[in-house]
């Protein structure tokens, strides 16, 4: 037998593998709430190639690559279990089963790495929560899309309605084809009806209600069933607590807002201050893209070497803010034409840097240059720490941080020499390392941080959502052994 034909064989008994993972994942979803995970990366709903290129991404952040043959025994060891809800991490598991030198079987080691989730510890599966959309645009249809994609289970988060303003003949229809297909991210993942009789949309089963209103007091959506709703405002038109609170109509109990909030609405980035929401607090926000791009390795960074001042430069995709071709705009820069230009303007995600990280002493400056590419956008963190180090030492602190940190689900590593701002399209983290390009020079660290400003933030948005509705699940095993 040649190379060549071991090879192929080697794939063709790892694709087998990964095939007979999928319906045990699957169960363990639908019936128990339990998400599988593999270094943060979920294998929910995933194909047999996707859970084989999510095996090997691990190479890039731990090393070596992971096989579906040193992962399955750990999943088959979960199915035995009475497991709660909860989201377990196939790759922490086997990295930690490889440093452990007890002698203990995977079955063994499995249960004891997952105890806090089984029996008499596991959480009760919970009614699911109203969700409501206020607003379907580039952020709220991908929230969208991952409010579905995790209805699976029945529990959780239930999208039931959007709110849009009125758009004429067929209104329906064509929002529920821009749901459909999306230029950037590719084709919704299941299937989409419209029932234009009732002003609903059906997406891989889950009835949502499409209300059109002008203003936020025009809706009682008690009349539709909705109680106790999050509601989350993808508009931006109201920032601050006063016209949010249009929002806390019946049927509404929480208002999350995705831009950055003004005067004393919490600015909330996931992984680093959640924790500080108030059971009691109806209005949120969740800051900017680019304020959960940098807060996280901001924080990490401050964590391990402290840190004396900074500047961030964000080199930032075009949005829909700005015009196609030169045209009358309340900014100065933003009226001339986006495909076409590098575009200086503003940022405001070093002040909101005060309000999610108000321990950090540092001053943090920022700027922005939007353009010509439609998603994705790097951040630059120039930061002077509070101790010298090397290169080595921040890239190998930086790579660990992704992997077992209380952040790895924020922050993301890679060592690809040839990376590009299109390889992170579909991005889950809020940000990611570029270690590449990374630059340590005594007491100077320079950052290269990309992040997918559409569906990386949304997927920040979605976690916020499920910390105050009460359905975001421990992960096992737990952070750092």
């Amino acid at each position: 037998m040649t190379v060549n034909d071991d090879s192929f064989t080697n794939w063709k008994i790892r694709e087998e593998i990964a095939e007979s993972m999928i319906p045990l994942i699957g169960k363990l979803h639908r019936e128990q709430d339990v998400t599988v995970l593999l270094h943060s990366r979920s294998l929910v709903n995933k194909s047999v190639v996707s859970i084989l290129k999510t095996h090997r991404f691990a190479r890039q952040i731990a090393g070596a690559e992971l096989s579906v043959t040193e992962t399955m025994p750990f999943l088959q060891a979960l199915t035995t279990l009475d497991l709660g809800p909860s989201q377990i991490d196939l790759g922490m598991l086997a990295t930690l089963y490889q440093a452990d030198d007890r002698g203990l079987s995977v079955a063994e080691f499995t249960a004891e790495a997952v105890a806090g989730a089984t029996g008499a510890n596991k959480i009760e599966r919970r009614e699911s929560r109203d969700v409501v959309l206020y607003g379907f645009g580039r952020i709220g249809r991908l929230v969208a899309r991952l409010l579905i994609e995790k209805s699976g289970s029945g529990n959780g988060l239930r999208l039931r309605a959007v709110v849009v303003r009125g758009g004429g003949a067929q209104d329906i229809v064509k929002r529920a084809s821009l749901l459909r297909r999306d230029s950037i991210h590719g084709q919704f993942q299941g299937t989409i009806t419209v029932d234009e009789d009732n002003s609903t949309i059906v997406a891989n089963g889950n009835e949502i209600k499409v209300i059109y209103a002008d203003d936020p007091s025009h809706v009682d959506y008690t009349e539709y069933g909705i109680r106790d709703a999050i509601l989350i405002d993808n508009t931006g038109k109201w920032r601050d607590r006063e016209g949010l609170s249009k929002h806390l109509r019946p049927g509404i109990e929480k208002v999350v807002l995705t831009a950055p909030g003004k005067g004393d609405v919490p600015n909330i980035v996931h992984g680093v201050n959640h924790d500080t929401i108030k059971p009691d607090e109806q209005i949120l926000s969740c800051a900017s893209c680019t304020t959960n791009a940098i807060v996280p390795p901001l924080k990490a960074m401050d964590d391990e070497y402290g840190v004396l001042r900074g500047h961030v430069e964000t080199v930032h995709s075009f949005t829909n803010d700005q015009n196609l071709l030169d045209n009358y705009h309340k900014s100065e820069r933003r009226g001339r034409s986006a495909p076409l230009n590098m575009v200086i303007t503003e940022t405001g995600a070093a002040s909101a840097v005060a309000k999610a990280l108000p321990d950090l002493k540092a001053k943090i400056s920022g700027s922005s240059i939007r353009v010509p590419v439609p998603d994705v956008s790097i951040a630059i963190l120039n930061l002077q720490l509070a101790r010298e180090t090397t290169r080595e030492q921040v890239h190998d602190y930086l790579r660990e941080v992704s992997l077992t940190s209380p952040l790895k689900r924020q922050i993301d590593f890679i060592t690809a020499p040839d990376a590009v701002s299109s390889d992170f399209i579909g991005s889950r983290h809020a940000s990611i390392v570029d270690a590449g390009a990374l630059k340590v020079d005594g007491d100077n660290a320079i950052l290269y941080l990309w992040y997918d400003n559409e569906f990386g933030y949304s997927c920040q948005v979605v976690r916020v959502v499920q910390h105050v509705s009460g359905v975001e699940y421990p992960t096992y095993p737990a952070t750092a052994v």
